[in-house]
């Protein structure tokens, strides 16, 4: 993989820097959590102060925050810079300042073009830039033109969030089954099934909860009441052995309504007593209906027990971190994925379209 390190002559080049400013905004126009955008510190901090002009370009699909004009104060505090707008494509012409300046493209999404990876979109993008450079993790299993088709045009390069994440992410793939506990819940069982497939056999023990939960028991013939479960079950669990020993699943929950909203009480010690012995845990999503406060208990008592193990730990997705900094236990945890979906697709084996032209797989 190649990264900033390894571009020549850093030193008045220009960059284009696609990073990740995809966060929830309130109606007041107030970031309301912060987390990703300081995670892109690190790495624009090290292309300016190596002498490099940079032109970042990320998205937004908070309806808050489709300009990125309202939220400059914010984000010059954020990343303690002053930040030169972009309102237009035409306007990355003009940029021809002094070494370190910093420029920001309006919400890349305002153009249909990004997200249907239009190659003449892309080269009107990259045009003018010396090398590319990726930052945005989150997005990196999206064939989208800031992502995919303009990292083709330019030498290309991982930045420092996006080198950290695939170390992280393939160190717990590669880490010993023995010991290793991988905890699936929330919605999207989609994404999660094949997590489970890839990784099923590296672990010693899989932990379900959730919507992905609900989908197994049904699955094995258990009544779930009126449970949320998704439509195509038969298909999303095709190949996965459902009496698997390493496969658990909830023996009791709390309900409302005839419907499954957390773990039971059983349920919650049988999980946390595996937790306790592990050396290494990836979890993605909530095992319950977190948000309501009644149906937190099993979502929490994991996240407690994940800090308490010892484990190396890596959770990733924006409900199981919304979960844990309510808890205050954001800061507890070895690795915090900034992306959930590009998390999950990696751990699923996939090969992700915007790592591709970072030199991350063998050709």
């Amino acid at each position: 993989m190649r990264t900033v390190r390894d571009i020549p002559g850093l030193s008045d080049a220009t960059v284009l820097l696609r990073a990740d400013l995809d966060v929830p905004v309130a109606e007041n126009g107030l970031i309301e959590e912060e987390f990703r955008i300081i995670q892109q510190k690190e790495n624009l901090d090290f292309l300016l102060s190596g002498g490099a002009r940079v032109v970042m370009v990320a998205h937004a699909s908070d309806p808050q925050a489709q300009s990125f004009r309202g939220l400059l104060p914010q984000l010059k505090r954020l990343f303690g810079r002053e930040i030169s707008f972009l309102a237009g494509l035409e306007d990355i012409r003009n940029v021809s300042g002094r070494a370190g300046s910093f420029y920001l493209l309006d919400n890349v999404r305002r153009w249909p073009e990004e997200t249907r990876n239009d190659a003449a979109f892309a080269a009107e993008l990259a045009d003018g830039f010396d090398v590319y450079v990726n930052n945005a993790f989150a997005v990196v299993h999206r064939e989208h033109a800031s992502v995919s088709a303009a990292a083709f045009i330019k030498p290309a390069y991982a930045g420092l969030l996006v080198e950290k994440e695939i170390r992280q992410l393939s160190d717990v793939i590669d880490a010993p089954a023995e010991g290793k506990v991988l905890i699936m819940g929330g919605a999207k069982a989609s994404t999660k099934v094949p997590v489970i497939s890839n990784l099923i056999a590296k672990a010693e023990h899989v932990l379900v909860g959730g919507i992905v939960a609900n989908d197994i028991l049904k699955a094995k013939g258990q009544d779930i009441g009126s449970s949320r479960v998704d439509d195509n079950i038969g298909q999303l669990l095709k190949g996965l052995d459902l009496d698997d020993p390493r496969l658990h699943v909830p023996d009791d929950s709390v309900v409302e309504e005839g419907a499954y909203m957390d773990l039971g009480p059983n349920s919650v010690h049988a999980y946390t007593s595996i937790i306790k012995s592990a050396k290494t845990v990836i979890w993605n999503g909530p095992v319950g209906k977190f948000e309501d406060i009644r149906f937190a208990g099993g979502t929490l008592a994991i996240a407690r027990a994940i800090v308490d193990s010892g484990a190396f730990s890596l959770i990733g997705g924006g409900d199981t971190i919304a979960a844990v900094s309510q808890a205050g236990l954001l800061n507890r945890f070895g690795h915090v994925s900034t992306g959930g979906g590009a998390m999950l697709a990696f751990l699923s084996g996939e090969r992700l379209p915007g790592l591709v032209p970072l030199g991350v797989y063998p050709k």
